[in-house]
């Protein structure tokens, strides 16, 4: 008895709905509870205009003329096996300040290769950059 009173003060069941009928839910009817719980789906068409650039800057100069072309809604493949260690850094440090100001990605996809894709292109997946022989 003090169960159900217990029962009854945290859960109260209402007592019209209890006498014999059962709704039934179905996925359709629930709504979720916030906007993070919601499945988005959107389809997006990729224009048939799209370009993807392969570059391979040998000064950090060449930085400016990937950002330009990030800017024009390119996607960007950037080698920089050819500059020296603190020039790619830089390189990387700015085009990470250029893809974010456009809402983009950048991504590591080899040793010394990234690639920079302004927020109209999306990017799937994921490249492993662990070799399998360790």
């Amino acid at each position: 008895m003090a169960f159900e009173k217990i029962k009854n003060f945290i859960a109260p069941i209402d007592e019209e709905e209890d006498e014999g009928e059962e709704l039934e839910y179905t996925e359709s009817e629930t709504k979720p509870v916030s906007t993070y719980e919601s499945k988005q789906t959107k389809v997006t068409q990729i224009p048939s205009d799209a370009q993807m650039v392969l570059f391979e800057p040998r000064s950090f100069e060449e930085a400016e003329e990937i950002g330009r072309h990030l800017k024009q809604r390119r996607a960007c493949v950037v080698n920089l096996h050819r500059l020296q260690r603190d020039f790619a850094q830089r390189t990387i440090d700015f085009l990470t300040g250029v893809v974010f100001a456009l809402d983009g990605t950048i991504q590591k996809i080899g040793h010394n290769v990234i690639l920079c894709a302004p927020k109209s292109v999306s990017v799937d997946g994921v490249i492993s950059l662990d070799s399998d022989d360790e």
